[in-house]
């Protein structure tokens, strides 16, 4: 028998019931959990010091031997929850059988999940930080660089590639605040809550919610045991980070091709063909993307899960350890792409200028030149339109064809159109940006 509950089951339903092949990373803070435990029964007279002592000892045991390999975790148990307590009392006998007073395995697994979930933010946390870093970084050595901005794919008005580079990191800002604040949310302590309904015992949930850094215990036991908000929650805050690291790998792939030129992606990051040999694929832009989809289905997943669920645990809730890890790792890993390939990528600064040279993305300068001098702005923007129509470059045009088209133009009218004065006119806070984003990246 390796299942804590007693009774046989058929072996389909065995396959079926186990979630060893999920949840044996949660290893770790299932040991850590057992230990506050443990702690607390002993120190509230619950067990005697002497089973809490042994207790202690084989966790620490299990927990080092697992670390160091010399462990491993039987893939054949009901759960992780089950091979660390058949463990613990094959080490040290009646002690171990102890451990599981006055907890229930609910409890137990809503503590380890978000234990887990926990760790996990704050390695997300320390990844997006090294993405704001890698963009801000490459946004202040190219702060000055001008580029067109778009809207709709096509080349609307001037901007640098710093400023363009520093969107990018006001997401991922955000980003964080969203990771964080579910972080927040998701720091109370289910232990205590046992099945559903606490536990006749004496003992301090107070106490096991400190010992495991949480901010206390959670306070309705129905609610602590069937809780999955944090984990729609972490994964919606993963699936609008995916959808900005889509984005940015969007641009990437676009900026990386012969059409535009405006970057040249790092070779680590970029593949070969099979058959072509001219060709560097931006496949890990392409893939960042394409996984974007898979963190959105995970999170549709868990919705789905628990929509319409009674109170308190049901076993659909089993599947909620599936969706959330692989959120975390896809998101992880694409992040942990994303950063150094920014900081290898080699911009180029004269492919960015070109292409703001043409596409008369200077018109509105134009119009609003015209404002500045008096013409009402409907006026002067069918007067730009004009100019446009004509289809020769605003700074290459006479001023006998300005002033044909509007007497109210004169000579000042070229500073006013020149790419370099439209970017400085506009007044693009990248300083600020870059500012700002280093006062991010000191915070704790």
């Amino acid at each position: 028998m390796n299942n804590l509950w007693g009774g046989s089951i058929a072996e389909a339903a065995r396959a079926l019931n186990s979630s060893i092949g999920v949840d044996s990373r949660m290893w770790r803070e299932d040991i850590t959990g057992s230990m506050a435990h443990a702690a607390m029964l002993a120190k509230q007279g619950i067990i005697s010091q002497a089973d809490g002592a042994a207790i202690q000892a084989g966790l620490s045991g299990i927990l080092a031997d697992i670390e160091s390999g010399k462990l491993a975790i039987d893939m054949t148990a009901e759960d992780i929850h089950t091979f660390v307590e058949m463990e613990l009392t094959a080490r040290i006998g009646d002690p171990g059988k102890r451990l599981h007073t006055a907890r229930s395995r609910n409890d137990q697994v809503a503590t380890d999940l978000r234990l887990y979930t926990r760790g996990r933010i704050d390695e997300l946390l320390g990844l997006v930080r090294q993405a704001v870093s890698a963009i801000h970084d490459k946004a202040a050595k190219f702060a000055d660089a001008v580029m067109p901005g778009y809207t709709h794919l096509q080349r609307a008005q001037p901007v640098t590639f710093g400023h363009y580079l520093c969107a990018w990191a006001m997401m991922l800002v955000r980003d964080a605040g969203r990771l964080a604040d579910a972080r927040k949310r998701l720091n109370q302590c289910p232990l205590g809550a046992c099945a559903l309904a606490g536990t006749t015992f004496p003992i301090d949930r107070d106490s096991t919610a400190s010992a495991l850094g949480f901010e206390g215990p959670c306070l309705n036991s129905l609610d602590a045991v069937s809780d999955r908000d944090f984990c729609v929650e972490t994964l919606g805050a993963l699936s609008l980070l995916m959808a900005h690291l889509s984005r940015m790998a969007e641009e990437l792939v676009l900026w990386s091709s012969l059409e535009f030129r405006f970057v040249t992606l790092p070779e680590g990051f970029v593949t070969g063909s099979s058959i072509m040999p001219q060709k560097k694929n931006p496949d890990m832009a392409e893939l960042i993307r394409g996984k974007t989809g898979r963190v959105y289905g995970d999170l549709m997943g868990m919705l789905t899960v628990l929509k319409g669920l009674p109170l308190a645990y049901n076993k659909d809730m089993q599947e909620d350890k599936q969706a959330l890890f692989d959120g975390l790792d896809t998101a992880s890993l694409c992040l942990s792409v994303l950063a150094p390939m920014v900081e290898g990528m080699t911009p180029h600064r004269s492919a960015m200028r070109k292409a703001a040279g043409a596409g008369f993305i200077n018109a509105t300068d134009c119009a609003d030149w015209l404002v500045e001098h008096g013409v009402p702005f409907r006026e002067a923007y069918a007067v730009a339109a004009g100019l446009v129509h004509q289809g020769k470059p605003l700074e290459e045009l006479t001023l006998a064809e300005y002033k044909a088209a509007c007497p109210a133009f004169d000579e000042s009218v070229y500073a006013a159109v020149d790419l370099d004065a439209c970017v400085k006119r506009r007044r693009l806070p990248v300083a600020e940006q870059l500012a700002f984003l280093e006062t991010f990246l000191k915070e704790d």
